[in-house]
Parts: structure tokens; sequence; C-alpha cells
């Protein structure tokens, strides 16, 4: 069905584009010889192509081969997707309020959402999902699942479950809700006078959830605001300017458009009174962070309002509105670019060539444009936002993501819940090493594979010494750097166990005080935090980085 109308919408906007060039007369010819072309070529295809085609996907592919080229946002919004895409808009849908995802296979509750239907029922994490409805899950996709667990605020759906610790699965009935997701996962003071807002989304009443938090933290006594925006894939632009005006006095710019049409230019101003102008404030940012939350990020550093501290962000400053298609689809177009209020363009100036993350990546300097801020500081374009302070984003060794992604540290971490009936608060909390060394134990039992990018250079060297000749007079070699390696790997526990047991805490603590509990745990270990703590502690340094 939705190829069909894929396919529909396909042609409809073919004929419509054709009757749109005579009213528009300029490239008339040129558009209409094209179309000509095009409905020619795809006619001749139905006809007489040797095996059955389906129109449907040729038109499909057509259209996202079309709106690929241009840029990496513009997309056809099929019926079926509509309510995906008001998902990622508003932050509502309705269903259970869970992350299911899959771990060795099984579907398996990753967190739930504190206060909703599968936090009230009893799921926990690590908890597998066998059966929707009494619905079979074997061979169905992540995103199948999802829409299984989605449905009408009030209806009854019932899980068939298996938990660590019980013999036989039982079945759980849940009422759907109507889930909204916070934008601001946790605020909360990182010191006696210093506040900590996490943002992770510009869905709607972001602007308020930020205000509200700010409040609530100065109350608290907060002198000095972190807020996190690293990971913000941003959302709504309204909301962007709300934020903004939560730090930034009323009537300043946040930001402006600029497309090829005049009602794609505009300004937008802060319209209400701020909620503190004055509060020493440090904006986290990194490569994903992006689109609104580089508006928030270049706007406080162009009226030199705050400092930030991490990595370049992504570079997303195209604008995007929606334009309704026949059959309720919708097409997502770009339209317009931000402009910050120093006049740079968040826009990467070539947004076809990025890091393997879709980040922007090195930027020439004779590319670069200078700008500046308020208090006269020189900032450059080129794409994305460039921190004041500089902050590598934490690395661990591969073979500490070879035990993440093998979910040694989640299986452990569930068992350990299930022999622990509470743990201090989250940032309290830590494993002893009589604790640690009992992992140590329990992760030797296990099938552990701790390949790494040596063992694969050796493999590589070997096979090279055998392919040219020379595998004779290498093997001792070979050998000893392979017998070292090994050594290496039995003492990893060890070498690592700062890195592996502050994983192992964070994951620990998610059993107990989910989403909230694992980011506050992270707090005191986390490099842009406690650079942006120590620069908001040092008034002197802080001014000094605002009036250079």
């Amino acid at each position: 069905m939705k190829r069909i109308v894929v396919g529909v919408v396909g042609i409809s906007l073919l004929v419509g584009l054709f009757s749109f060039t005579w009213l528009r007369g300029d490239n008339s010819f040129e558009i209409s010889r094209n179309l000509n072309i095009f409905t020619t070529l795809f006619r001749e295809l139905n006809l007489h192509y040797v095996d059955e085609i389906s129109s449907e996907e040729l038109i499909g592919d057509g259209i996202d081969a079309m709106l690929r080229s241009l840029d990496p946002y513009a997309a056809f919004i099929s019926e079926s997707d509509i309510e995906d895409y008001r998902t990622a808009t508003t932050g509502e849908y309705g269903g259970i309020g869970a992350i299911v995802g899959q771990r060795k296979e099984a579907n398996t509750v990753i967190m739930p959402y504190v206060g909703y239907p599968a936090h009230t029922a009893g799921l926990k994490i690590g908890d597998e999902i066998l059966e929707i409805d009494h619905q079979n899950l074997d061979g169905k996709s992540s995103a199948e699942i999802s829409e299984l667990l989605k449905g009408q605020p009030g209806s009854e759906i019932v899980l068939t479950v298996k938990r660590y610790g019980k013999d036989k699965p039982f079945d759980v009935t849940l009422e759907r809700s109507k889930i909204t997701i916070d934008n601001v996962m946790f605020y909360g003071m990182y010191d006696a006078t210093t506040g900590f807002i996490k943002l992770t989304d510009f869905t709607t009443d972001a602007g308020s959830e930020v205000k509200n938090a700010l409040d609530s933290l100065k109350r608290a006594g907060a002198t000095k605001i972190i807020l996190d925006l690293r990971d913000n894939p941003g959302g709504l632009l309204g909301e962007a300017v709300k934020v903004a005006n939560v730090f930034v006095e009323q009537g300043k710019e946040v930001v402006s458009t600029k497309g090829k049409i005049t009602s794609s230019n505009k300004t937008y101003n802060t319209p209400y009174a701020t909620a503190d102008g004055e509060i020493p404030l440090a904006i986290l940012t990194s490569r994903a962070t992006a689109s609104a939350a580089e508006i928030v990020s270049g706007v406080v550093q162009d009226y030199d309002r705050g400092v930030l501290v991490g990595t370049r962000t992504f570079g997303k400053g195209l604008v995007q509105t929606t334009r309704p298609l026949p059959y309720n689809a919708q097409l997502k177009i770009t339209t317009a670019k931000y402009y910050i209020p120093s006049g740079r363009c968040i826009q990467a100036i070539d947004y076809s060539h990025r890091n393997e993350d879709g980040s922007v990546g090195k930027i020439p300097d004779s590319l670069k444009v200078a700008f500046k801020t308020s208090k006269g500081r020189t900032v450059y374009d080129g794409g994305g936002i460039e921190p004041d302070i500089q902050v590598a984003p934490q690395k661990f060794s591969n073979l500490l993501y070879n035990m993440v992604s093998q979910n040694l540290i989640f299986d452990y971490a569930t068992e350990y819940a299930y022999s622990h009936e509470k743990i201090a608060s989250p940032r309290k909390f830590e494993l002893s090493d009589d604790e640690y060394e009992a992992f140590k134990t329990w992760v030797k039992g296990k099938e552990f594979n701790l390949s790494s990018q040596m063992d694969d250079a050796i493999k590589a060297l070997e096979e090279m010494a055998k392919k040219e000749k020379y595998y004779d007079g290498m093997k001792p070699s070979i050998e000893k750097l392979r017998a070292k390696v090994t050594t290496l790997k039995e003492n990893y526990l060890t070498t690592f166990k700062d890195d592996i047991k502050f994983m192992l805490e964070e994951e620990i603590v998610s059993r107990y005080y989910f989403h909230k509990g694992m980011l506050e745990a992270s707090l005191d270990h986390d490099p842009a935090v406690l650079e942006a703590a120590k620069i908001l502690a040092d008034a002197q340094a802080y001014s000094k980085i605002l009036n250079q």
C-alpha cells in the first residue's frame, strides 16, 4: 500500500510540477522538456521491460533519488510515516513508554520511562519480550516491534516476558497512554553553587522546561549554570528562540532565515522578558549538537552571554518546511538557511562531504569568514559553532567497546540488580574492590571475544608474510608478538579497571534510577562537565574568555 501511494503521489507530483512550470514562466521549456522525457521513459519501461516491474517502486526510488541529490534533509513522508514524523517533532506518541532494542537477538527492555505504563506495570531493564498480544516476535525488526507496541491511548496490550531468575515466561497486561518525552532529561545541582541542565530535544515546551529547571536550581542555591546540549539533534525553531530567551534579554535577534522566496526571509527575536540574563553560563557542545541546539549555542556565543565547552557542532543550518501532497503525504523541503546574530551561517559550506557520524569535517582556513561577537571577539563560519574551550570527547579502549557491544556490562548490571535490593544514590554509588574482583571472575566464565585492532594487524601481517613467501623467517617474531598481546589481554581487566568500573557503575545505577540516574552518575567522570564547572568557578578566567 505504501508503494502504491508513493507511485500515485510521484505521478501527481510530476503532473503538478509540469503545470507549475507554465505558471512560473521561467525555464519553462527546460523543465517541461525534461518532465516529458521522464514520463515517456517511465511509460516505455512499464510497457516493454522484459521482466515485471513495480511502477510504484520505480517512482518511489525516483523521488528519493531526486531529493537526495539536493541535500541530506529533504524527504518524502508517506501517509504511513506521518505518525512517526509527528512524534519526532512533538515528542508525543501513544504507547507503553519504554525503549526496546535487541540484545543478543532478543527483544529487550533497554529503558522504561518513569511514570509511564511500562514502568508502573513493573517491567524491568533486561526483560525480554517474547510475544506481543500473543504474537510471536521471531524474525521481526525493531521497527516492526515498535509499531506493535504503539497504539491508541487507553488500548490494552499483553506482553509475554522472560525475566532473569524466573523459570517461566509470564504475561504482563498494560494500558497504553499518551507518552510525552521530556526535553529536559535531567536537572540538578552539580555542586553547592552550580546547576546542571541536560536538554535532549527541542520539541514542544522545551523553552518552558528549561526555564522551570533554571528557576528550580536557583531556588536550590545555583549561582552558575551548565546547559548540556551535547548530542541534541535540534527540533522546532520556535523552541530554540524560547530557550535562548531564557538567558538572553527581550527584543534581541536570535536567528534569521534567508531563502529563495520572500516569505522564507524572516527574523526571530526574543519575545519575552528573560528569566536570567546575568547568571554565568557554560554550554556543552558536541559533534552531534545540531540545528536548533546550534542556534542556541551560537546566540549565546554571539552575545558573549556564556562560554561554549566541548567540540565543534554538527553544522546543520538549513530550514525545512513541510508541503502537503496528495493522499495525505508530505514533502519536507529545505527552504532557507539559518543565520545567527553575528551574521554567521550555521550550515556547513559543503554538506556532501562529512565525517562518518555526519558532522562537519576539517574546514580549510581559506574557506572561513571572520565575524565579530557583540564584544568584538572574532568568530568564524564554515560549518557549525566552534566552542570557546575545546574538550575532546572521552575515549575508551576498543576492548572496552567490545565488552559493551557483547552485552557483558549490560548483563552483569542486570544480574547485580537482582541480587542487591538497593544501592546508594547515583553520585555516591561505587563498586567495592571485592565486587570488581567478582566481576572479573564472572567475565572469565563467559564466552568473551577480546579481539582488537592489534589482533587484526597481527593476522594481516601473518597472511602477508605467507603470501610473500617469507613467513618461515618471520614466524618466531610473529608468535612473540602474539604472545605479548595475549598477555596484555589477560591483564586487561586490571589495566583498564577504572574505565570498566565506571561503565559498570553507570549501567548498574540505571537499574535503580533509570535515565536520570545514569546521567547523574556520569557527572563526576565527564571531562566536559569538569572543565565547564572549573571555568565557571573562576570568575576572572570566565570574564577573560568573554572579553578577549
